[in-house]
């Protein structure tokens, strides 16, 4: 029998006595209730022999009634509901291995937002889900917990206006009734089970890759993504084999709470990195990326979170290397390490570790930049300390090694030991392995990025800062990453003229890079310009109502609530934005603004 499954606090369902490993659905999405009704068929294995019970999870699902594969009803229960986990799903299967739930969302189902049409580019309604980390419950009823992987197969019926998506193999134009049967051979966690619906367009970009948009945006991304068979051929020669067949990229209206959600074969994209320049395409690889760590080897638990992200910042970065050099990349780490150090500021000591404590709160309540960043940081120093070559080889064998499995902390640490470490003759006590992985903050002996192109920005920001006029500014061929080093880099309390001077002759309040936009925010805020120039407060208002990328608005609505007017103001702008944010985006700023 296969290794036991971790615990998971997150899920009452009990996978080590039944597990579920095929699920087919047949819904019908209603865009006037805002529910999906049918059912979910669940193909069942019995780990313990003696276990005669399935639990899945499930939150405000209206389930009508489970049977089994003759038709004849099957007793259930439905448990006590809590605020994050939702309701345990009990059912007496008895030694069967097949059942089907016949059920309906709620309305209120946080894995999906709905849409109306003015919400969108095409003018027609749009429905998404988000599932990561624990919200496929919402709308599947499963065992919704990363460890536990299931093939899928689905039938899904829409207007006949509307095309239908899945994490699955897709299809490329309408259907003539509105249906669509999607299926996933490979088996993946529940979170990574992902639908979408609205007026699509697909553009073919690649041999094996393509992107799909509402029709006023799909020529703009198929021209932004262009580099993205380069990306996919990149990370092939890198760490294996790309194994999920197609990769394609799906940009979503601008409600979308990420940048991108790695849904294998599907990546949910953003329209915010349509800079107009390919400037902010390093997402796409970053997604990419996580067709191998997360998709094909995944964390156990969300507490095990670094196993994905950290490893697909490392990843991410190495194909960036590999098509842009080395200069580029070397930016985008001193990018990440000013988010990491920031990051360390702001959370809680406990939630700087690798290894995190989630287990008594909602998993999206954990910290955002800490699992990428000081894993990728961690990993760099692991390569530095064994040399690129070794550690690439250990890197390919466990994507080998471990595919379509999860992983624990614990099980991966020890794994590097014995396969990388002590044939390298490296230490635990030479890594610093025990500081990195179960203590605050950022070891002294983490790796460091020298990038002489801030060391020009930082030239600049001197002189402008001594008094220099902006005029003066060497700024000609600067890139993206240079222009948001330069606005992270200018003081808090420089003089208000200098601002005006700098937005006038750059036009940040105007940018439409969403990384350069949210850092001069985020200045304007902290520093008060905000209410000095209505031009600023008119910029930030329309930044923070006009598109809900959850880590930018809250680092937005965090500097602007840092004091009482702001505070106010910060209110008054979410009153308006809130309803139109999906439910993550609503979480995170409803803990900023208390």
């Amino acid at each position: 029998m296969p290794r036991s499954f971790a615990a998971d606090p997150h899920s009452r369902s009990r996978p080590n006595e039944v597990v579920v490993r095929h699920l087919s659905l047949d819904l019908d999405v209603d865009f006037d209730t805002h529910r999906l009704s049918g059912s979910a068929a669940l193909d069942l294995e019995h780990r313990d022999p003696a276990a005669t019970q399935l639990v899945l999870d499930t939150w405000q699902l209206d389930v009508t009634a489970v049977r089994g594969a003759d038709g004849a009803d099957l007793p259930f229960e439905l448990g006590e509901a809590h605020p994050v986990l939702g309701t345990a799903l009990t059912i007496e299967v008895g030694t069967a291995d097949h059942v089907v739930v016949h059920y309906a969302t709620s309305p209120e189902a946080k894995a999906m937002q709905w849409l109306e049409p003015q919400q969108t580019a095409s003018g027609k309604a749009f429905l998404f889900t988000q599932a990561q980390p624990i919200l496929a419950r919402t709308w599947i009823p499963c065992q919704d917990s990363p460890a536990v992987r299931v093939t899928y197969d689905a039938t899904v019926r829409v207007p006949t206006e509307l095309l239908a998506l899945m994490s699955a193999e897709n299809p490329v134009e309408r259907s003539a009734d509105g249906t669509y049967r999607f299926s996933m051979p490979q088996p993946v966690p529940a979170y990574l089970v992902a639908l979408a619906v609205g007026d699509l367009e697909f553009r073919e970009i690649g041999s094996r890759s393509g992107v799909y948009a509402e029709p006023s945006v799909v020529d703009g991304a198929a021209w932004e993504f262009a580099d993205t068979e380069r990306m996919i051929e990149a990370a092939e020669r890198l760490y294996g084999p790309y194994r999920w067949g197609r990769y394609d990229i799906l940009v979503l209206p601008p409600s979308f709470p990420y940048g991108g959600m790695e849904n294998p074969r599907l990546t949910f994209a953003t329209p915010t990195i349509l800079a107009g320049d390919r400037s902010l395409v390093t997402l796409i690889a970053h997604e990419l990326a996580h067709s191998w760590s997360g998709n094909l080897v995944t964390n156990a638990t969300w507490n095990d979170i670094w196993l994905n992200e950290g490893f697909t910042v490392y990843f991410e970065t190495r194909i960036d290397e590999e098509l842009y050099g080395e200069r580029y990349t070397t930016m985008l780490l001193r990018l990440g390490r000013q988010d990491l150090e920031r990051a360390v500021a702001e959370e809680q000591p406990r939630d700087t570790w690798l290894e995190l404590d989630l287990d008594d709160r909602d998993p999206d309540e954990g910290p955002s930049k800490i699992p990428y960043e000081k894993g990728s940081l961690f990993l760099r120093l692991v390569e530095a300390k064994v040399g690129r070559e070794a550690f690439d080889a250990f890197l390919r064998d466990y994507f080998d090694r471990f595919a379509f499995e999860s992983m624990d902390t614990p099980t991966f640490l020890e794994h590097l030991r014995t396969g990388l470490l002590v044939p390298a003759g490296v230490s635990d006590e030479d890594l610093e392995l025990e500081a990195w992985v179960h203590g605050p903050g950022v070891p002294d002996n983490a790796p460091q990025f020298e990038a002489d192109q801030f060391d020009l920005v930082d030239e600049q920001v001197a002189a402008l800062v001594g008094g220099a006029d902006v005029a003066s500014l060497d700024t000609e061929g600067w890139v993206s990453q240079q222009w948001v080093h330069f606005v992270r880099a200018l003081p808090v309390d420089v003089d208000h003229d200098v601002l005006a001077a700098v937005d006038a002759a750059f036009g940040f309040s105007s940018s439409g890079n969403i990384e350069i936009a949210t850092a001069w925010l985020e200045l304007a805020a902290e520093s008060g310009y905000v209410f000095a120039e209505p031009a600023v407060d008119r910029a930030l208002e329309d930044f923070l109502t006009r598109h809900g990328r959850a880590l930018y608005v809250r680092r937005v609505y965090t500097r602007l609530a840092g004091s009482e007017r702001g505070r106010a103001r910060a209110r008054e702008i979410y009153r308006t934005a809130r309803p139109t944010y999906h439910s993550v985006t609503q979480a995170v700023v409803d803990r900023v603004l208390a």
